[in-house]
């Protein structure tokens, strides 16, 4: 399944791309998957704060590099975040045996370093990616925001990022 066409928003702080991360948290809902790419320190966990503040869940939300996956329970009624980091995973099989399929449904999940791990949980999802700039010294970030599934359409993606 191909997207349906990729959004794009820039962020030239840190603070842009959590305010991305809030403005998209408010198109999503429950049972939601979010696949984040990008490499090492592209900002990543720093989009899944965004999302945390907005989808208002307990944190703080930090990197889970070394517990794989944390839950993030919601604070105003909505649904909790499920935030998982596939980057020490060895392969899908190593991501099935986290049982996000007993969860998907209830919460929104977002798996950073998921792309080849976690396609397989749903064809419907959102497949971020980060791209830094080439400069040295330049924070900006290009978020392409990539939308799968009939889920997606007409749910006003680009109003969101606007």
């Amino acid at each position: 399944m191909s997207p349906q066409i990729t959004f794009e928003a820039v962020a030239a702080t840190a603070d842009d791309a959590r305010e991305i991360g809030r403005r998209l948290a408010g198109v999503l809902r429950r049972g939601d998957l979010v696949i984040l790419t990008g490499e090492l320190g592209a900002g990543k966990t720093t989009l899944v704060q965004g999302l945390g503040e907005g989808l208002e869940v307990r944190g703080p939300v930090t990197s889970p590099t070394f517990v794989i996956a944390r839950v993030h329970p919601s604070l105003a009624g909505g649904p909790a975040l499920v935030h998982v980091d596939a980057y020490r995973l060895g392969g899908v099989d190593e991501l099935d045996d986290l049982d996000l399929d007993a969860s998907l449904d209830e919460a929104v999940t977002v798996v950073e370093w998921g792309e080849g791990v976690a396609e397989g949980l749903t064809d419907t999802r959102l497949e971020v990616n980060l791209v830094r700039s080439s400069g040295e010294d330049d924070e900006t970030r290009l978020v392409q925001i990539s939308p799968l599934g009939e889920r997606w359409r007409g749910v006003g993606l680009a109003a969101a990022l606007a």
